[in-house]
């Protein structure tokens, strides 16, 4: 019988993986990453451009997971309508390696059509995403 995760606490080689993917567990937090390495410093506004699909509430609760993991900052201005920028820090952009990994993986293997997400496998054989979202 297998034990609990939080019970191992030696020898627990997916350790690394798992924490690493702690920082990019929420449906937008790697594509809020994405759009700031690629763009740099966003606005609230242009973050919800290019993420059309998430909610304002969403995309404020990712950003500020974001902001106390340390991997984005977040500058207010004091001025009427309020300014506030978004930023990566530098261990934001420390994640670039594997956001930039993902985007690859991405290109070559999923396929969005109708719609609808399919992953293809080396021999060109289609296999749809399970639905989770």
């Amino acid at each position: 019988m297998s034990r609990p995760r939080a019970k191992l606490k030696d020898n627990f080689p997916g350790c690394p993986v798992e924490s690493t993917l702690c920082y990019l567990d929420g449906k937008w937090k790697g594509v809020i990453l994405y759009h700031l390495l690629s763009e740099g410093t966003l606005r609230f506004n242009e973050l919800r451009r290019h993420i059309p699909s998430v909610t304002q509430r969403m995309l404020t609760k990712q950003l500020r997971e974001l902001e106390v993991a340390g991997l984005i900052s977040r500058t207010v201005f004091p001025v009427v309508p309020p300014r506030v920028d978004y930023s990566l820090t530098v261990l934001g952009q420390s994640m670039e390696p594997v956001i930039s990994a993902l985007k690859t993986w991405g290109e070559a293997h999923v396929v969005c059509k109708n719609g609808i997400k399919t992953v293809a496998s080396a021999v060109d054989s289609v296999m749809p995403l399970a639905a989770a979202e």
